[in-house]
């Protein structure tokens, strides 16, 4: 008898640990579990309490939109059943974590918050997908996971003032984005091509600055209005995620100074018009007024100020005469000094409407206040301006173009896309990412804030050109960002990809396959072929 239990229990730990968890992001503390759970029709959802209504009711209705199961929510219900708890008494820090246990009668969702319920209801709905439903049943394999996130910021840019997508493509998007438990959308919506925010204290900016693309400049005006925007901002509060607007200053403002030249800086002969003018007092009231009404439509208390690449366009203020005053009265000595003046000026209009200031790494030379300021660092050809930014005491996320960006291409066989010194952004280059190779003292660990990539879209100009270079790649991004490094397994995860790649085939989504790079060709546009970059 002892030789035969021992028997069953070598063979079931045998099982359990070839077993890989399908999730993307993998969970950080997962086993398997004998038996499986049926869900089906006559599941009932038992929630009895009342601050988990949204939560159940979101689950209800995402198991009508991928499986078709129409389930009832309920207070209590005999098993088998979907339980959903929330305990305050959970022992940890993190308000990110959950727990998800299943057995063949119960799967028990657990956290101390609604962000916690959250993400085990999305691993939950994952598990459901990828098993797949026959004859309106879904058997679930059993799992005991408990799970948190390795970082708090999960991001993910996308670039609407080069080519726009809409609201629909906007919404798409996040719903890829709760799917894989990322959390911050940076909208980046004001550029040299376009302005996409309606500003009705300046409406020339959406109705002229709007006009055209990045590939036709002639194009109809594109912009999101408030309402648009407050539809957004609520689709993806219910998926936990924050929406970051990015109005970018003060360079890159063409789009701006076409429908307001009276704010114009200048710029250069290849960069017109490229930045607003910081040596009139008008300017700062100007853009201090659209930061306001930025301010009243985001409620995530966070405006990106870009500040990047200013120097491509400002020689015009070696000979404007404001610029010039300006620093002669400020004791300014060369047009970097000019900048962060600028800059600082701007950030202390956030700070008075509470906001945190977030920028590019070029802001890491100026003096901003530390507990208000967050670094982008996105130069991976200069690690000392990470150095620097973590030296000053500044939190940092993490998007340097090499991985990060995806509008690198993803092999040597495409056409369209960028490439840095012949190099490019694969799936696995980006699952490899680790901080360890970066100057982050281990003391500095915890003022990285986490990892965001970035949709850049001087290259993507359609919708299928859009998924076709965030998909599968987002896998990627999602488990860096979530799961710890000692849990990371590259062929297991490429094993993981497959599983998704079949749901982007099902869902119609335009996907790059890296295992069948054939079966899903580059989407190229005239249009697109014919921008100079």
């Amino acid at each position: 008898m002892k030789n035969l239990l021992l028997y069953l229990f070598l063979l079931f730990s045998c099982y359990a640990g070839a077993q890989q968890c399908p999730v993307i992001p993998l969970p950080n503390h997962v086993e398997a579990s004998t038996g499986s759970f049926l869900l089906s029709n006559g599941t009932p959802i038992v929630c009895s309490q009342p601050v988990l209504s949204k939560q159940a009711g979101y689950l209800q209705q995402q198991l009508l939109k991928v499986a078709g199961l129409t389930l009832s929510i309920r207070q209590y219900a005999d098993a088998p059943v979907i339980s959903v708890n929330i305990d305050p008494k959970l022992k940890t820090t993190n308000p990110e974590a959950y727990t998800l246990n299943i057995n063949p009668k119960e799967i028990k969702i657990t956290a101390a918050t609604e962000r916690g319920i959250f993400y085990a209801t999305t691993t939950l709905l994952q598990l459901v997908r990828l098993a797949g439903v026959n004859n309106q049943l879904v058997t679930i394999p059993c799992w005991n996971i408990q799970d948190e996130p390795r970082y708090t910021w999960r991001g993910i840019l996308l670039d609407e003032s080069r080519h726009f997508f809409g609201m629909e493509t906007v919404k798409e998007i996040l719903d890829w984005m709760a799917f894989y438990k990322l959390n911050k959308f940076h909208w980046h919506l004001t550029d040299e091509p376009g302005w996409r925010l309606q500003i009705k204290a300046y409406p020339l900016l959406a109705l002229v600055g709007g006009v055209g693309t990045l590939s036709d400049r002639f194009s109809p005006v594109q912009y999101y209005t408030q309402e648009h925007i407050k539809e957004i901002i609520a689709y993806a509060a219910e998926r936990f995620i924050d929406v970051i607007p990015e109005v970018d200053m003060p360079g890159h403002a063409a789009a701006a100074n076409r429908a307001y030249p009276v704010f114009s800086g200048g710029g250069s002969a290849k960069y017109p018009d490229f930045t607003f003018n910081p040596g009139l007092d008008t300017t700062y009231t100007y853009l201090s007024r659209i930061l306001k009404e930025t301010d009243a439509l985001f409620p995530s208390q966070m405006i990106h100020l870009g500040g990047d690449e200013v120097s491509f366009g400002n020689e015009k203020w070696k000979t404007d005469l404001a610029v010039k005053q300006l620093m002669q009265k400020n004791g300014l000595a060369d047009l970097p000094a000019v900048e962060h003046y600028f800059t600082t000026r701007m950030a202390d209009t956030l700070f008075k409407l509470n906001n945190k200031v977030l920028l590019w790494d070029e802001a890491a030379d100026s003096n901003l206040p530390k507990d208000k300021t967050i670094i982008f660092w996105w130069r991976h050809d200069k690690p000392a301006q990470l150095k620097k930014a973590l030296d000053k005491g500044y939190p940092v996320v993490l998007c340097p173009r090499l991985p990060f960006y995806f509008d690198f291409v993803q092999d040597t066989s495409q056409l369209l896309g960028r490439r840095w010194q012949g190099d490019f952004t694969t799936l696995d280059k980006l699952y490899s990412f680790t901080t360890n190779y970066l100057p982050v003292a281990k003391e500095q660990q915890k003022q990285i804030l986490g990892v965001q990539a970035a949709l850049w879209t001087e290259y993507i100009a359609s919708k299928a050109k859009l998924e076709y270079m965030l998909f599968p790649r987002i896998t990627a991004l999602a488990e860096v960002g979530w799961t710890f490094d000692g849990q990371k397994d590259l062929p297991k995860f490429r094993k993981r990809v497959e599983g998704q790649i079949r749901l982007y085939q099902q869902d119609a989504i335009y996907h790059y396959n890296p295992f069948h790079p054939s079966q899903t060709p580059e989407p190229l546009t005239a249009s697109q072929l014919l921008i100079k970059y």
